[in-house]
């Protein structure tokens, strides 16, 4: 997740008005009608990513479970005024995926799992107010990760929140059944020539 900067836009945008806005290479959210730019959040945020990514888009492909996506998808969570976010990593069920087609453009509601990871910029406001339009927005599992802690916080419900060291594992329970991650391959950093026990 990238420290996200208001821009002086007067006017609210509209998520289709977002979604028009050129592709500058600069990523972009929609939060209650304004939009942030994101800065970026180094190697380290882009490497845990990564590693979430492969293992859980592998273990999903395996499985046919539905699809899992990059930060460049982004989630419309709200209408009214209109709020787009963009998660690290995100899986959708085949069932959803089936349903909703692959007609393009912002994906309509939450992903059944996003996950965050947080960058250096990132303040705690930021990140509970992710939390909170994800889950209200119906997502079933919202994941935390904060590297320079080697935690991550899972949150089913703004009630069920759960706290994971470096030495647990992430369990995917009814949102990704059977996947499950090491939390230590996650955030270790291994020189060249080392890989996964």
């Amino acid at each position: 997740m990238a420290h996200a900067v208001s821009a002086a836009e007067p006017s609210l945008f509209t998520a289709d008005e977002f979604l028009r806005i050129p592709d500058d290479g600069v990523q972009r959210e929609l939060v209650r009608g304004i939009v942030r730019e994101m800065t970026p959040a180094g190697h380290g945020h882009g490497r845990i990513g990564g590693r979430i990514h492969t293992r859980l888009g592998a273990y999903v492909e395996a499985h046919g479970l539905g699809e899992v996506y990059t930060s460049d998808t982004g989630y419309q969570l709200a209408t009214d005024p209109d709020t787009v976010r963009l998660p690290d990593v995100s899986f959708v069920t085949r069932e959803r995926v089936d349903r909703t087609g692959d007609a393009g453009g912002l994906w309509p509601g939450a992903p059944d799992l996003a996950i965050e990871v947080i960058s250096p910029t990132d303040t705690y406001g930021e990140v509970d107010e992710k939390v909170a339009e994800y889950l209200d927005a119906g997502c079933r599992m919202v994941v935390v990760v904060n590297p320079r802690r080697r935690v991550a916080t899972v949150y089913r419900s703004h009630d069920e929140v759960a706290l994971l060291t470096e030495n647990d594992v992430l369990d995917g329970a009814d949102v990704v059944p059977g996947w499950r991650l090491p939390l230590k391959n996650v955030f270790q950093f291994r020189p060249a020539g080392e890989h996964d026990a």
